[in-house]
């Protein structure tokens, strides 16, 4: 998990953005820009599907992953030709019966190129922007944030008085073991039964000073007597573990995903202050030129 907090209102309109671009969980795969090939897969009717075509259908159903190659023998290759051509026989049917012409056509052709476009924005912004040097600034910043946080082993003893707790810290210092004197003088019923373990915890869970005693104590060392929650403490650090952190491997599609995330909402916020923003009130809209609605109805044996 990326640790730190992101405003949700723009977390959302990124979202928004990301899921018409048909972003994977796998985060984003970050490529070299490429020619596009020219290569053709099939014709139909004249018409060519270009190798291209496949492969980016391909990945974006999820049968092979970026950059993987694809042969024409592989079955997802074929499988996914195959209902290319379909679709292009459907789309040369449509436009044999002019429904590219019908204004609702037009108007959802229109929808389909705002989210192509937004898409390769998206795409510009993970070729351009997310780059292995900004991958490897976020790694080494969660690494640290993850040290902040690591768990302590400690043991405490609870006074009512700075008088006893200074006279027990003495004992201590003078050789005799912290273990030995929990019993008889420490009141934390909860913990006096085991040596006053407090088991592995993180600091930042304990009440003040408890996180800065701890930070400067040895592992092995008793901490001087302090006050907390009304009470008198003395703190023994017994171990400190760190969690190995996730390889650089592993974080990088999340990694992607956040600094992804984080353009284009700053080219959201940008381009929503930048632009005119009219919410309507219900009245028809027609762009200029636009067609008359088609009154044909299509038949049985047009269909």
């Amino acid at each position: 998990m990326i640790r730190r907090c992101a405003d949700f209102t723009a977390f959302c309109a990124v979202m928004a953005a990301l899921t018409l671009a048909g972003c994977s969980q796998e985060g984003f795969q970050l490529e070299e820009p490429r020619e596009v090939s020219r290569e053709v897969a099939a014709t139909v009717n004249g018409e060519a599907i270009y190798t291209a075509d496949v492969e980016v259908e391909a990945v974006a159903r999820g049968l092979v992953v970026s950059g993987a190659s694809l042969r024409a023998e592989d079955e997802a290759y074929k499988q996914v030709l195959d209902q290319l051509i379909d679709q292009k026989l459907m789309a040369q049917e449509a436009k044999r019966l002019g429904l590219e012409k019908d204004p609702a056509g037009m108007r959802r052709l229109e929808m389909a190129q705002e989210r192509i476009m937004g898409n390769l924005l998206v795409e510009s912004v993970v070729a351009e922007q997310v780059t292995d040097e900004m991958i490897d600034r976020m790694y080494a910043e969660q690494v640290r944030l993850q040290q902040v946080n690591d768990e302590v082993s400690v043991a405490h003893i609870v006074t009512d008085t700075e008088e006893e707790a200074e006279a027990v810290w003495l004992r201590v210092q003078a050789g005799e073991a912290f273990e030995s004197l929990v019993f008889n003088h420490s009141n934390d019923s909860a913990t006096r039964m085991e040596n006053g373990d407090l088991g592995f915890v993180s600091p930042n869970d304990l009440p003040d000073p408890y996180p800065v005693v701890i930070a400067n104590t040895p592992v092995g060392e008793v901490a001087p007597p302090f006050e907390a929650e009304g009470s008198w403490r003395i703190v023994k650090v017994k171990d400190r573990r760190t969690e190995p952190p996730k390889t650089r491997d592993e974080m990088r599609p999340e990694i992607a995903t956040f600094l992804t995330l984080s353009e284009v909402s700053r080219i959201l916020r940008r381009l929503r202050t930048e632009a005119r923003i009219e919410e309507g009130g219900g009245a028809d809209y027609a762009p200029e030129n636009a067609p008359e609605p088609s009154a044909k109805a299509l038949t049985g044996d047009e269909l």
